[in-house]
Order: structure tokens, then C-alpha cells, then sequence
């Protein structure tokens, strides 16, 4: 090892979370990675190919992001985890200089793949681009997450619909458990914890409430810098989510961080603090934005709308992002109907905005020992909506 490689892995600060405050389950914390502070409860925009949607970086940034999420299936397929590493990593090839999760890519491979194979060992399966093969196990998975060079990385695991049958949820779930452990072998094998990057726990289950408190209590015994929930969102009711995170982050470890993956809409997220859950993630804000929905403190706007047609008021006057406070409804409804690049860009905009905004004022209310009082706000806010349509004088 050079001199110069020496002195950077002595100054390389591990990963950590401090829990910094709490009010029932909610929680308020904050991860370190060696591309910064991630203040949580966090939502990470999703960056799926190296890009948040019809976003720029900086935009990114600027609303509040400390963390985004890149997708390992998708990068390794194009332009392949390699070619990044060669370009001298994801951080670097995406312009974003601050913390990256990456998911495993398991999700993708069950859900997008074309014809595949499923074993102990991994997954072979075709890609949905050209058909071409690929094989994906634990290994693999935590080496492609190695060369991208992200942060916090995820062990490969299988997510399986629900509802389900038991043993069905119980088979998918000891093998992610077995699967954790190779993870884990892996990461360590590739120094993953002497560069200050975390490996995240998954923990499955199902709807099956004794699984998923086994699951959570055996990936506790794995030395993971933090454990995830997954499986959830997948199809069944949001009571019945709900309903698994009050059973399960009761038995992860409290000094580790929780990730809640592919959730949500605001009220999943609002709900899912009051229930012990740190990080989020989700296309939804993006996807809902290139689709003309806008998501504000008054709840959800359609500018598909005709009602917006005329309607010279801008989304939220209050509002500090531009595309909330700046442009009429009427203009962005014209946009969306006539489908112009910009319609997409301000309402994506908009809508990261606003989830951002959301996350900190969750984390400024439990601060404050005030989040329920917050919670009960925000709930009354949107039950009461934006619906009157504009009248003229």
C-alpha cells in the first residue's frame, strides 16, 4: 500500500449513526459516510440510472438531500458497474459528491428480469433490455456495489409479492437470511468497512408477524451498520404495513439505523416514523411528477385537471422552491396537456421539494418533542385539501 493510500484509509471516518432524540418510536439521528452527514428521518431521492429524473444535481442538493439511491441491476446492465469504476466511481460519474445508498438489485431481477432461474447460489436471469444472461448472487451483488464506489450498500435479498402462502414467505425469507451472511462476508472480504461504506440487513417476512420478528432478531446477531424492512409495500393493504412495522422494529437493534424501502407516499412516510423508521426511499414524487401530479402541503393536485385551466394561482404561494410559488396552474396544466419537457421538470421539482420540506419539518417537530402535534397537523392539513377551484372576481 502506497504512502498516500495509507494515509487515506487512517483518515477515513468510519460509519456511524448517533440517535440524537426521540418521541414515542419516532427518531431523529444522524449517519455519517465519508461523503457527509445523512440527518434522518431522511427521504433519498431515487437516482435509479445515475440520474434523479429531469433534475439537476445541484437541484437536488439544494432542496435538501443529503443522500440519493442508485440501482444496482440497472447499472450493472448499462453502462456496467466496471465501466463506472473505471470513470473512477458512481459519486464522480454522476456529479453528486455527497452520500449514495445502492440497492442490491434483487427487486429488479425478480421483477423485471425476463426468463429466470432461482438457487441457493443466485439468480441467473435475462436482461429486459436484449435478453442477454446474467447471473446475480450475494457475492456479485456486494462486488457491483463495491465498484460503483457507494456508500451504503444493501445485501441481496428476495422479495416476493404479497399475499402470499406461509411457507412460501417462510422459504424467501431463510434464504435472505443465509444470503445476509454471505453479504456480509463479502463486504468485509472487500473492505467495506476500513473505507467507512455500510452494508444494510433486509429483513422479509412477509405479512406473517412471527417471521418477521425472526427475521429482524437474526439479522441483529449479523454485524450490519444498519438493517432495512422490506417485502412491504409490495400490494397488500397500508394497515397491514403498518401493522408489520409495529411488531418489527421493536426487535432491530436501536443503535442501528432503519430503512423503510420503496416507501412512499407522504402519509406511508409520516406514519412509518411514528413507528421507528429512519430512511425512505421511493420513485413516487418523481414518477407522480412526470405523470402531472403535484404533491403540497394541501394534499395531491392533478394539473390534468381541466378545473386549472384558467387558475392564475401557483401551487403553494408559501412555498421556497420556484416551481411551487413561481408558475400557475394554468401554465403547468398547459404543459402537462400539450406533454412539454418543462411540465416534467417543474413538477418533479415541485414534488421533491415538498418532500423534502416534509422530512424536515418531522425532524425539527421531534426535535422540539412536538411530532405528534405535527403529525395530526400535517394529516388535518391534507384532509382538508386545495379543492375549491379558482373563481374569478
Amino acid at each position: 500500500m502506497s504512502e498516500k493510500t495509507t494515509e487515506q484509509a487512517a483518515t477515513t471516518k468510519p460509519f456511524s449513526f448517533k440517535l440524537l432524540k426521540t418521541e414515542g418510536m419516532a427518531r431523529r439521528g444522524e449517519i455519517t459516510t465519508p461523503h457527509g452527514k445523512v440527518r434522518t428521518p431522511a427521504f433519498m431521492p431515487v437516482g435509479t440510472q445515475a440520474t434523479v429524473k429531469a433534475m439537476y444535481p445541484q437541484q437536488v442538493r439544494d432542496l435538501g438531500a443529503d443522500v440519493v439511491l442508485g440501482n444496482t441491476y440497472h447499472l450493472m446492465l448499462r453502462p456496467t458497474a466496471e465501466r463506472i469504476a473505471k470513470l473512477g466511481g458512481l459519486h464522480k460519474f454522476m456529479g453528486w459528491d455527497h452520500t449514495i445508498l445502492t440497492d442490491s438489485g434483487g427487486f429488479q431481477v425478480m421483477s423485471l428480469s425476463g426468463l429466470r432461474k432461482m438457487t441457493e447460489e443466485g439468480v441467473t436471469f435475462s436482461s429486459h433490455h436484449d435478453g442477454s444472461k446474467h447471473f446475480m448472487s450475494p457475492e456479485r451483488s456486494v462486488e457491483i456495489q463495491g465498484l460503483l464506489g457507494s456508500d451504503i450498500q444493501m445485501q441481496l435479498d428476495e422479495c416476493i409479492a404479497l399475499p402470499a402462502e406461509r411457507s412460501e414467505v417462510e422459504r424467501a425469507m431463510q434464504l435472505s437470511l443465509r444470503w445476509a451472511e454471505r453479504s456480509r462476508n463479502q463486504f468485509e472480504s472487500m473492505g467495506g468497512p476500513q473505507k467507512g461504506q455500510g452494508l444494510y440487513g433486509i429483513v422479509q417476512g412477509g405479512d406473517v408477524p412471527d417471521l418477521r420478528i425472526e427475521s429482524a432478531q437474526r439479522l441483529g446477531e449479523l454485524p450490519m451498520e444498519g438493517y432495512s424492512v422490506g417485502g412491504l409495500a409490495v400490494g397488500e393493504p397500508q394497515a397491514v404495513m403498518l401493522k408489520m412495522l409495529e411488531i418489527t422494529t421493536p426487535a432491530m437493534p436501536n443503535d442501528k439505523p432503519r430503512y423503510l424501502m420503496g416507501v412512499g407516499t407522504p402519509e406511508d412516510i409520516l406514519e412509518s416514523v411514528a413507528r421507528g423508521i429512519d430512511q425512505f426511499d421511493c420513485v413516487m414524487p418523481t414518477r407522480a411528477g412526470r405523470h402531472g401530479l403535484a404533491y403540497t402541503r394541501f394534499g395531491k393536485v392533478n394539473l390534468k385537471n381541466a378545473r386549472h385551466s384558467e387558475d392564475p394561482r401557483p401551487l403553494d404561494e408559501e412555498s421556497q422552491c420556484e416551481a411551487a410559488s413561481k408558475y400557475s396552474r394554468a401554465y403547468l396544466h398547459h404543459l402537462v396537456r400539450v406533454n412539454e419537457g418543462l411540465g416534467a421538470m417543474l413538477l418533479t421539482w415541485n414534488n421533491l421539494a415538498y418532500y423534502q420540506y416534509l422530512m424536515q419539518g418531522i425532524r425539527d417537530a421531534i426535535d422540539e418533542g412536538r411530532f405528534e402535534e405535527f403529525r395530526q397537523q400535517t394529516k388535518e392539513d391534507w384532509a382538508r385539501g386545495d379543492l375549491e377551484p379558482y373563481v374569478w372576481s
